[in-house]
């Protein structure tokens, strides 16, 4: 199957805290807990998007350099997002335009709250993937 579409990139920040625990959202647009994140805008470098989608979505200022733990594709969805494990460096959780909830969660809630998709990419970036994991999945399912 061939299709014109061309893939998009995306960018999630996997914040973790000192107890061990992953910041998650509970998105506006689909209502599903996932790492803050979004669609790299073509004038921006990776870094840049990933510092603007997670302080849109958390109100949290991450610290460069993130480390890259993951690169997954949405196989229907045609989406490449490369995750990183991020450190807070300024700012206090909070909701916004996008976000509905924010919640500190350990391994076994991130498990509980999120699609396996998008849980494997916190629980990855949770373990410091190194290197870093290449997964695929349908957009729920690791495929």
């Amino acid at each position: 199957m061939t299709t014109d579409r061309p893939h998009s990139v995306s960018v999630a920040g996997v914040i973790v805290d000192d107890q061990g625990r992953a910041l998650l959202i509970k998105r506006r647009d689909n209502g599903h807990w996932e790492p803050p994140g979004g669609i790299v805008e073509r004038e921006e470098t990776l870094p840049e998007a990933l510092q603007r989608e997670v302080l849109e979505e958390t109100g949290i200022k991450i610290a460069l350099p993130a480390t890259l733990t993951g690169v997954y594709k949405n196989m229907t969805g045609l989406i490449v997002s490369l995750v990183f494990r991020c450190k807070a460096a300024d700012g206090t959780p909070t909701t916004g335009d996008e976000t509905y909830a924010l919640r500190w969660a350990t391994r076994e809630e991130v498990t509980e709250l999120a699609d396996e998709a998008y849980a494997i990419r916190v629980l990855d970036a949770l373990d410091a993937a190194s290197p870093p994991a290449i997964r695929a999945h349908d957009g729920v399912k690791l495929v």
